[in-house]
């Protein structure tokens, strides 16, 4: 049975001495917008319920180099393998075939295989090589949704000159063995999600989906520690969790974050919404 009621959910995030998600395409200084209020990106958030629930033993579409299982070298390759995807025969449709019919049938396939293409979606764009029919081109609409996180406050960002233990290049001398790493020194992060039961249908995600994905919320940078971000050095202080008694829900989810109001130390308020009490778990 699919997702009964819809989700909301808040993350509050507490970073100390860390770089929570770099941008390459600015020498990978902490994300920041004019007024320095921090950003860690829906992506990157993503990509730690990802690894987390990787971890718990799910089996997941879109892994991380360090932390593939299964040694394929590209997610076509995955998606197109028989010991770890679907096959190459599910991507293909030849002449005559019912597309429709095909699609769905591989969007199933790959809903059921993989936890986080039931939850967050996925786009195959796969062509015929064969020259006997054309490819298909699937795209799956995930039910869970996540925003970018951003700090209370504007936050301060330290940069240091370093030496590094190797050199970038061949040149000899002391530029090539410097480099410049990047830190907030402080600052309490804010995210949003909800789970959308409606879509929930299309794909199968579950209440024991829902359980599995709020269970690794409240741990998720544990495990995920690098010089940019050294163990403790960054936490989900709280998960605030919303459960509707319905699936259209009782509340508009910008209703429902609406009632979050989060202070620059960490602490919060919750405006009352009648009938719906939310769960306020602790991190880990």
């Amino acid at each position: 049975m699919s997702l009964t009621k819809k989700i909301d959910f808040a993350l509050i995030i507490g970073v100390q001495n860390a770089n929570p998600n770099g941008d390459p395409l600015n020498g990978n200084r902490p994300r920041a917008d004019f007024f320095n209020i921090g950003e860690i990106t829906d992506v990157c958030l993503k990509r730690k319920i990802r690894d987390r629930l990787q971890e718990n033993g799910e089996v997941i579409f879109v892994q991380s180099d360090e932390k593939k299982t299964d040694g394929m070298t590209s997610l076509k390759n995955r998606a197109e393998s028989d010991e770890f995807g679907l096959g190459k025969k599910a991507f293909e449709v030849k002449k005559g075939a019912d597309k429709v019919k095909q699609k769905d049938e591989t969007k199933n396939l790959a809903c059921q295989k993989w936890f986080d293409v039931r939850t967050f979606g996925q786009v195959f764009a796969f062509s015929s090589k064969d020259g006997e029919g054309s490819g298909v081109s699937i795209a799956i609409r995930g039910p869970v949704t996540i925003q970018s996180a951003f700090s209370v406050a504007p936050v301060n960002i330290t940069s240091n000159q370093i030496v590094k233990s190797v050199d970038s290049d061949d040149k000899e001398g002391k530029n090539a063995r410097m480099g410049m790493k990047h830190r907030v020194d402080s600052g309490i992060y804010v995210a949003f999600g909800a789970m959308s039961p409606q879509l929930a249908e299309r794909t199968g995600f579950s209440d024991g989906d829902a359980e599995k994905i709020k269970a690794v919320l409240t741990k998720l940078f544990e495990g995920d520690a690098s010089s940019a971000r050294p163990e403790g050095s960054m936490q989900v202080l709280k998960l605030i969790w919303w459960e509707h008694n319905c699936k259209a829900g009782q509340y508009s989810s910008a209703k429902v974050h609406g009632s979050l109001k989060v202070n620059s130390d960490g602490s919060y308020e919750l405006n009352n919404l009648d009938g719906l009490v939310p769960a306020e778990i602790d991190g880990f």
